[in-house]
């Protein structure tokens, strides 16, 4: 995710924020450990976990992981965390309504999940199960590193972040912000364009599906019940979640086969190579959703003044072949190097500086903003750690 296009992952030693540059400085991995890593929740999370372990995992607590295995474990741990949470958010307000998992406590948006549905009938059910799955990626990792007497991951001193209080949400404290997000669509290019990959050309800036997603401030969720009084606004407000999910979901498509060239355990190469495929799978469906979104002419936000288009993916500068919106399998397109056939292919997946990248793709995005610069220091040591860990390196 280069600093252009987010596409590529960018090998950073500090995270700037939007709020502070954290100083930067070395981790002492058994203070780190003992003072950040299993803070908070954690306790009461890792020792449920060590208490309460199903004997097929008890079992598997023989060995112990290298501390690269580790960090790539709980790396993807804390992104999955988050990734919940914002789900959590968006299934509160439009998803399908039930105790099948903890926090799904929502009662629902009637007009913002009708506003959804305009990019498919299904998009309650959807967003349902890809909260769902995060839940389930979450719980598992942590599960798993606590079985390997390998401390779990917990976020929960810093949910601090005030979320919608439109009919339908919980106005539960969060870790994510909704709703001051700047929207990478560049991803629409990505995967169409089968002359570039950022892997090989990690300057090349692929254009944005929605330009004006790419500037500025925007929500993706109603912020109060009057965010839902102009049918035009809601609508907007709708088409940009639709492109959230998929710009969302590409990232953790990269995340996992990245992190899995850093593996060493064979076992926890499984993890990361069988977690990733689901990730794309997520973002097959939004990217085929996305491109059913209502098109929308310079609709302005009443609070920030920020205006918004929808153009008609279907025509120029887009449309054609290559670019109609029911075309959702990657394009062919150079791998490993120019000289070899194209192949179609999850790209980026270049694996230098990947969490670090990730990081600091989420925080451009505007997902983190409000929140409190020891949450950027934190995130910043688990990214590092990351990506220092090596293949083979115990």
């Amino acid at each position: 995710m280069d600093k252009k296009n987010s596409s590529s992952a960018v090998a950073s030693q500090e995270l700037i924020t939007p709020e502070a540059s954290p100083s930067r400085s070395e981790v002492n991995r058994r203070s780190f450990l003992k003072n950040s890593v299993v803070a908070g929740a954690a306790v009461t999370a890792g020792a449920g976990l060590v208490g309460n372990l199903p004997a097929a995992l008890a079992e598997e607590r023989h060995g112990g992981l290298t501390r690269g295995d580790a960090a790539l474990l709980r790396f993807a741990a804390a992104a999955e965390i988050l990734e919940t949470d914002l789900w959590v958010q968006y299934n509160e307000l439009a998803g399908v309504q039930d105790n099948e998992f903890p926090g799904g406590g929502g009662t629902g948006n009637p007009d913002y999940t009708n506003a959804v549905a305009q990019l498919d009938s299904d998009m309650a059910q959807y967003i349902h199960d890809n909260t769902d799955d995060e839940f389930t990626h979450q719980n598992f990792l942590n599960a798993y590193l606590v079985s390997k007497r390998a401390a779990p991951v917990s976020l929960e001193r810093f949910r601090t972040l005030p979320g919608s209080t439109a009919t339908g949400s919980t106005g539960q404290l969060r870790l994510t912000n909704l709703m001051q997000l700047t929207v990478d669509t560049s991803w629409w290019t990505r995967y169409r364009i089968g002359d570039h990959n950022p892997d090989l050309e990690p300057n090349f800036n692929f254009p944005q599906a929605i330009p004006t997603l790419a500037v500025g401030q925007h929500t993706a969720i109603p912020r109060t019940d009057a965010d839902l009084s102009d049918p035009n606004f809601l609508q907007a407000i709708a088409n940009t979640a639709g492109f959230h999910f998929a710009t969302i979901e590409q990232g953790g498509t990269s995340l996992y086969p990245a992190m899995a060239q850093r593996a060493s355990s064979v076992e926890v190469l499984r993890i990361l190579i069988s977690i990733g495929p689901t990730e794309t799978m997520h973002f097959q469906t939004w990217q085929d959703k996305a491109g059913n979104a209502l098109p929308l002419t310079d609709v302005k936000d009443p609070v920030t003044g920020v205006s918004v288009t929808f153009p008609d993916l279907n025509s120029s500068p887009f449309g054609g072949e290559t670019f109609q919106t029911n075309l959702i399998m990657p394009e062919p397109c150079p791998f490993i190097s120019p000289n070899l056939p194209r192949c179609s292919v999850i790209r980026p997946t270049k694996t230098e500086g990947i969490a670090m990248g990730v990081v600091k793709f989420l925080t451009a995005m505007g997902l983190f903003i409000g929140q409190s610069p020891a949450f950027f220091q934190f995130m910043t040591e688990l990214a590092q750690q990351a990506d220092n860990a090596r293949r083979g390196v115990s």
